[in-house]
C-alpha cells in the first residue's frame, strides 16, 4: 500500500469542535450504560422525563417533519416545482428519526426491550401508537431514500419497484406523520393536575401538529440555506421563499388558535402573572410565532437569503422552546421538583446532533442528493424581488423546467 497517497482530513475549527463532542458524548454514553440513568441524569422518580425526552424526542420528530410536508406537496398535491429540494428534506427527515431512535435508546432504563412494542401490544396507549408511527414512519423514509442510494449503484431493478409505489409510499407517510406528531402532544393529556395551564389544553395534540407543520417548512429552509453555504449548491431562492409564504399562513393558523384556545380556557390571567412560566411563553409565542410571522409577510425578507434563514431560525427556536416549555418548564411545578440536565445528559444531546450533522455532511457528498444545475454557484445573498402582479406561469420558471427535467 502507497501511504503516501492517503489523504489526512484537514483540520478546521468546527471539525475540531465536532470532535470533542463525540469524543464528551461517548464518555457520557460509557457512564450511562455502566452506572445507569441516575449517575449520568438528573432526572428522578418525581421527573423521570428530562432533555433526553423534551429535545431529543419531541424536538427531534417535530424538527424531522419536513418530510411528509413536501413529499405531500410534490406527490399528492403534484406541485412539482418543489420537487429539486425534495432528496435533501427526506434525508434531514429520515436522519432526524434515526437518531430519534439513537435517543430513544439512551433515555429508556432497559433499552433492550425496545422491541416488545412490536409484540406486546396495548392499543389503549399512546406510547404504543407513538412506537408503531415512529417505527413504521421511518421505514417508509427509509424506502423514500432508497431511489438515490438504487441511482448511486445503478440499481434499475429495484429502482423501477420503489417508483411504482411511490404514491401509496407518501400516502402512509403523510397518515403515519399526522398520527404521531399529535400523538406526542396526547402524552401530555393525561397530566392535568401536572402541566401548567398556560400550556395544557385538549387540543394540544392539534397545536403539536400545527407547529410541526410550521416547523417542517421552515427546516427546509434551514437547511437549504446551510447547505448553500458549506457546499456551495444552488438556493432555490423561489421556491424557498413560496415557503416562507406558506408558513405565515400556517404560524397565522397556529397564533389564532392559541389565543381562542386561553380564551375558552379562562386562562389569561397566568400571561400576566410575575412567574417564569408566563416569562417564558410570552418570549416562546413573541419569538416563534408573531416576530417571524411578521418578517416573513414582506416580500424583501422572504427573497433574501439571510432574512429568510432568520425567519426560519426563529420558527425553529421557538418551536424547541415550546417543546421544552410543554415537557419540562410546565411540569416542574406541578411535580414539586425542580430539574435541569446534568452534564452528561447535555453532552449526549450535543453529540447527537452533531452526529447529524456530520452524516448529512457525508451522505451529501456521497450520494445524489442535490439538483443539478448548470447555473453559476454562490451565496446567491439576494434576488429581485418580484412583482406583486407577476403574470409567468409556474411553467415558465426556472426551477420548474429543471424539475421537469
Amino acid at each position: 500500500m502507497n501511504f503516501s497517497r492517503l489523504r489526512i482530513p484537514r483540520i478546521t475549527f468546527w471539525r475540531a469542535v465536532v470532535a470533542v463532542f463525540m469524543i464528551l458524548g461517548v464518555y457520557a454514553l460509557f457512564v450511562r450504560y455502566t452506572r445507569g440513568l441516575g449517575a449520568s441524569s438528573h432526572m428522578t422518580d418525581l421527573f423521570p422525563w428530562g432533555l433526553w425526552i423534551g429535545f431529543d424526542l419531541l424536538c427531534g420528530v417535530g424538527l424531522a417533519a419536513g418530510g411528509f410536508t413536501i413529499c405531500a406537496a410534490v406527490y399528492i398535491f403534484n406541485v412539482e416545482r418543489f420537487r429539486p429540494i425534495i432528496r435533501p428534506t427526506i434525508l434531514t427527515s429520515f436522519l432526524g428519526y434515526l437518531l430519534v431512535i439513537t435517543a430513544l435508546l439512551v433515555d429508556l432504563g432497559r433499552p433492550y426491550r425496545i422491541w416488545h412494542a412490536l409484540v406486546m401490544w396495548n392499543p389503549h396507549s399512546v406510547m404504543f401508537e407513538v412506537a408503531w408511527c415512529v417505527m413504521l414512519y421511518t421505514t417508509v423514509l427509509a424506502l423514500e431514500f432508497s431511489p438515490i442510494v438504487f441511482e448511486k449503484f445503478k440499481l434499475e431493478g429495484p429502482l423501477k419497484i420503489i417508483h411504482k409505489i411511490s404514491i401509496p409510499l407518501v400516502i402512509l407517510g403523510v397518515i403515519l406523520s399526522t398520527l404521531h406528531q399529535s400523538s406526542l402532544g396526547s402524552l401530555y393529556l393525561i397530566m392535568p393536575t401536572k402541566l401548567h395551564p398556560l400550556w395544557y389544553s385538549p387540543i394540544l395534540p392539534i397545536f403539536f401538529f400545527v407547529s410541526a407543520v410550521a416547523v417542517g417548512l421552515c427546516m427546509t429552509i434551514f437547511e437549504s440555506y446551510l447547505s448553500n453555504r458549506a457546499f456551495k449548491k444552488k438556493l432555490e431562492m423561489d421556491l424557498l421563499a413560496d415557503l416562507g409564504k406558506i408558513a405565515v399562513v400556517v404560524l397565522a393558523v397556529l397564533l389564532v388558535l392559541k389565543v381562542q384556545d386561553l380564551q375558552y380556557r379562562h386562562v389569561w390571567r397566568y400571561l400576566f402573572q410575575p412567574t417564569q412560566e408566563a416569562f417564558l411563553y410570552w418570549i416562546e409565542v413573541t419569538m416563534g410565532i408573531i416576530v417571524p410571522m411578521v418578517l416573513l409577510m414582506f416580500r424583501k425578507v422572504r427573497y433574501h437569503s439571510f432574512g429568510l434563514f432568520a425567519s426560519a431560525l426563529l420558527v425553529l427556536l421557538g418551536f424547541v422552546m415550546n417543546r421544552l416549555n410543554v415537557s419540562i418548564t410546565g411540569m416542574t411545578r406541578g411535580s414539586m421538583t425542580t430539574y435541569f440536565p446534568s452534564f452528561l445528559e447535555i453532552m449526549v444531546t450535543v453529540m447527537i446532533v452533531s452526529l447529524g450533522f456530520v452524516i448529512f455532511s457525508q451522505a451529501s457528498r456521497f450520494f445524489p442528493i442535490f439538483a443539478d444545475s448548470k447555473e453559476p454557484v454562490g451565496t446567491a445573498s439576494e434576488l429581485p424581488v418580484p412583482e406583486a402582479d407577476r403574470s409567468e406561469s409556474f411553467a415558465n420558471r426556472p426551477s420548474y423546467a429543471r424539475s421537469r427535467h
